[in-house]
Order: C-alpha cells, then sequence, then structure tokens
C-alpha cells in the first residue's frame, strides 16, 4: 500500500521528510532535492530524507527506520534489483566517454585518431563518424551491466555485513568494503576503436571466434582480474570513508552519495590506468604497435601487456587516457551510487510500510 505523499521544508529549503508516494514522485523529488540547490548556486545544508511512519515511533533505538542498516527480511532481490538499474544507468550515460578514453589508450593511434582532449575527441568523432559511432558497443555493454551489477552489489552488501562482524563487534569495517567483480569487454573495445572493421555486436563475435578462437574474448581476463581487485577496494573503500564524514548517521542523503561516488570513482580510476592500459591492449590486439615490436600472432599475458606498453611509450604511456578515465568514473559511478542508494531506500521503505500494514491489522 502506498501511502499519500507528504513533504515538508526547512528553513533553508531543503527537503527533509518524504513519505513514499509512488514510484515517479519519489523519483522526482529525490532529483529535484539533489539538483536544485546546486542549479540555484545557493550553498546549504546536505538534505537528509528520512521515512516518518507513525507505526514505528519510539522505535529509532531497534533501527526499523535504519535503510543502511537493512531488517533481516529484506530480501537479496532488493539488492539485485537496486543494483542491476544502478548498473545500467552508469554504464549507458557516460558511454561516449569511455569510447574516448580507449582511443586515447591507443599505443600508435591512426594520424586521424589524435585526440588532445576529451571534447575535441568527441567533437571529431560526431563531425568524421557520424552522431552515433560513439554509441558503438553499447548494446553489449547494456546487455552485461544488468545482471553484472545485480550479482555487484549483492555481493557487495553480503559481504560487508558478514565481514564487518568478522573484523569489527559493530559498524563498518573499511577492510569489509574491499572486494569486487566485473566481466571481460574485449567486444566493446573492439568496436570503439578507430575504423573498427566490425559490422555489429554478431559480426565482431563470429569474427573474433573464427580468427582467434572462443579464448579470444578471455585474453586479458588475468589484467583484467588483476585491476579490478584493487579498483574495487579503493573504490569502495572510499565511498565507504567519505560516506563517514558527509553521512555518519548513515541516512539516505543523496548529496552525500553523489559526491562519495564520484570521489571514489576519480581516486580509484586514476591509481588503476596503468593496468587498464594493459587491458585495452590485450582486448584490442593493436595491430600497428604490434607489427612496430614485432609480435607475431596476437599478444597474450599481463606480464607481456606491460613489457610492450614501456617499449613503446615508456612509463608516460601507462598513463594515456587518464583524464578520459577519471572523467567517465566520476559521474558514473557518482550515477551508479546515487541510484542503487536510492532504489534500496524507496524498496526498503516499501517492505516496512507493508509490515506496518500487517502489523496494524
Amino acid at each position: 500500500m502506498l501511502l499519500t505523499s507528504h513533504r515538508r521544508w526547512d528553513s533553508c529549503g531543503d527537503v527533509v521528510v518524504i513519505h513514499a508516494a509512488g514510484f515517479k514522485s519519489l523519483i522526482l523529488r529525490t532529483l529535484l532535492v539533489a539538483l536544485v540547490p546546486h542549479m540555484h548556486g545557493v550553498k546549504s545544508p546536505p538534505c537528509v530524507a528520512t521515512l516518518e511512519m507513525s507505526e514505528n515511533e519510539g522505535r529509532e533505538d531497534e533501527g526499523d527506520g535504519d535503510y543502511e542498516s537493512l531488517p533481516p527480511h529484506v530480501s537479496l532481490t532488493t539488492h539485485m534489483t537496486a543494483g542491476a538499474v544502478a548498473g545500467v544507468l552508469e554504464h549507458t550515460v557516460m558511454y561516449p566517454v569511455d569510447s574516448v578514453k580507449t582511443r586515447m589508450q591507443s599505443l600508435q593511434p591512426d594520424p586521424k585518431a589524435q585526440y588532445s582532449g576529451v571534447y575535441q575527441a568527441l567533437k571529431r568523432i560526431i563531425q568524421t563518424e557520424g552522431l552515433f559511432r560513439p554509441l558503438r558497443g553499447l548494446n553489449i555493454t547494456m546487455l552485461g551491466a544488468g545482471p553484472a551489477h545485480a550479482l555487484y552489489f549483492a555481493c557487495y552488501e553480503q559481504a560487508k555485513h558478514s565481514l564487518s562482524h568478522t573484523f569489527q563487534s559493530k559498524g563498518n569495517s573499511h577492510l569489509a568494503n574491499g572486494h569486487g567483480i566485473r566481466s571481460p569487454t574485449m567486444v566493446k573495445q573492439r568496436m570503439q576503436m578507430y575504423n573498427s572493421p566490425y559490422r555489429g555486436l554478431w559480426d565482431c563475435v563470429r569474427t573474433m571466434t573464427r580468427a582467434e578462437g572462443p579464448g579470444a574474448f578471455y585474453r586479458s581476463y588475468s589484467t583484467q582480474l588483476t585491476m579490478n581487485i584493487p579498483f574495487q577496494a579503493v573504490h569502495f573503500i572510499t565511498y565507504e570513508l567519505m560516506q563517514e564524514r558527509l553521512n555518519p548517521q548513515r541516512q539516505y542523503n543523496p548529496g552525500s552519495h553523489v559526491a562519495a561516488g564520484a570521489l571514489a570513482g576519480a581516486v580509484s580510476a586514476a591509481i588503476t590506468t596503468p593496468l587498464d592500459v594493459c587491458k585495452t591492449l590485450l582486448n584490442t590486439q593493436e595491430n600497428t604497435a604490434l607489427d612496430s615490436m614485432r609480435v607475431s600472432g596476437h599478444l597474450t599475458g599481463m606480464a607481456n601487456a606491460f613489457r610492450t606498453v614501456y617499449r613503446l611509450g615508456g612509463a608516460a604511456a601507462f598513463f594515456k587516457g587518464v583524464q578520459a578515465r577519471v572523467i567517465y568514473q566520476m559521474p558514473s559511478t557518482a550515477i551508479a551510487w546515487s541510484v542503487y542508494e536510492f532504489f534500496k531506500y524507496f524498496m526498503t521503505q516499501q517492505q516496512l510500510e507493508r509490515e506496518a500494514s500487517k502489523g496494524s491489522r
């Protein structure tokens, strides 16, 4: 049962209380809470949305209204649904910048694909290759992002809960936040490259399977796994540290989720750029670069990728595309965390309302 919508404004004009009043209106209010103060240049305290339920009055000590520490009866579906929506939005909104990042990491790019910055790259790609060129490979990303992030965030919540009890008897442990999983991106990056010969997703899959075998899809798997371990460790730990500073009560606070997510994405992206450059080389098998190094067949293995990158461009080559990578990750992770936290809050409150409604009968 959905309650009638209601809002209360404090002296600064921030929404401080939101009743769950249906999916659409709550999304609109959440966006207004996060965006309106910044649109007008107003510096105001971060607004904190909490649910006022008469059934739960006087029970704060029991933690029933705390969405951060979810009630034990909240199903795994809550985490998985929130994670899937967050993952799809994260990867689709900023996908053109990800395409630019892949091209800027090219070790010996075509003269027509040499870019000085992210904006200049996007502008030139659209002008010379068409409006939708930066979106090539988006379909395969969307197919994998939902299921991957459903597991991603579900594992995060479960592991954080379990490990926090292991490392310390109460509250969060930063060690408990250092884990994560990802999926291969071979096809996506092949389609993002300049002069990519593939007509589409399935043409790329078929051509790679025939020419390089099924193992080609996992050629960079060890490198990606090696990259994702420090990336996700830094990502989650930074996010939790920022939440402790900006949102110590761990209430639903859109501003803190956006800020913490953006900083976590920026830091983890910058630190792991050298591994990302090696992963891109293994995924794309850049012909010009490999030919100049007289590499016969296909480049395999993280150690070989490191040697090749260094020989072609020295230490500086390991940070090719770092600007685009940070620009991509900051809003992406901000979107992912804010959407995930919103859905977690929304779905948890709906569940609590149903429980309270049953108890009042």
